[in-house]
């Protein structure tokens, strides 16, 4: 059975920083892409950024660069998100999702099939 589960989230005043972190179960982690995605109240979902099984990170936004970054550690089945100059508009629920991908695949490339319930964030002004 496959989870995923984000942790992390919270109210954090704007220039603030926060770390999102995003930990796996029964799949093999380190053949995964991992991604983030975001949803602000009464918006469309948006991609973040990624990054693939092979580290490279890839932005889907050029408003979060290079704000926003995200890591993984295999040994411990997880990825993270660490967030810094926070801004009221990144507002949002935050997702985690991972998708096996090749080596040498481009996260951006991947069709997102497990996801967590999301965490959601706040950054007040």
């Amino acid at each position: 059975q496959v989870q995923v589960v984000e942790s992390g989230g919270g109210l954090v005043q704007a220039g603030g920083s926060l770390r999102l972190s995003c930990t796996t179960s029964g799949l093999t982690f380190a053949a995964y892409n991992v991604a983030w995605f975001r949803q602000a109240p009464g918006k469309e979902r948006e991609g973040v950024l990624c990054i693939s099984r092979g580290g490279s990170v890839t932005y889907y936004t050029d408003s979060v660069k290079p704000r926003f970054t995200t890591s993984r550690d295999n040994a411990k089945n997880s990825a993270y998100l660490q967030m810094n100059s926070l801004k009221p508009e990144d507002t949002a629920m935050y997702y985690c999702a991972a998708a096996l991908g090749g080596y040498l695949s481009s996260c951006r490339d991947s069709n997102y099939n497990y996801w967590g319930q999301g965490t959601r964030v706040t950054v007040s002004s």
